[in-house]
């Protein structure tokens, strides 16, 4: 079991900018796929971005252009800037540490705000 810790969120203008962290312990970070996930209530959880072992990242064609998902090994960190952002992305944000074929932890959740 991977420890996720997450910080960063919070209420935000629309098209401003936040960046999410989550930091994770428990095993060897650099070998993990790390994800970002979005739910807003009623909804399905949806992968916004994730960067495998060798730093190759994948988007949701939503975010493509306005989120950058990055990480730190020697941190044994992940982000996510997330920029232009929208008030119907106001969410909970959600990291997940995975191997192949199996989730290895969940964060707690970022809750992001956007509204004028």
């Amino acid at each position: 079991q991977v420890q996720l810790v997450e910080s960063g969120g919070g209420q935000v203008q629309p098209g401003g900018s936040l960046r999410l962290s989550c930091v994770a312990s428990g095993s060897i970070f650099s070998t993990y796929v790390m994800g970002w996930y979005r739910q807003a209530p009623g909804k399905q959880r949806e992968l916004v971005a994730s960067i495998t072992s060798g730093d190759a990242p994948n988007y949701a064609d939503s975010v493509k252009g306005r989120f950058t998902i990055s990480k730190d090994n020697a941190k044994d960190s992940v982000y996510l800037q997330v920029d232009s952002l929208k008030p119907r992305e106001t969410t909970v944000y959600y990291c997940c540490a995975r191997v192949p074929l199996l989730s290895l932890g969940w964060g707690q959740g970022a809750q992001v705000a956007v509204s004028s």
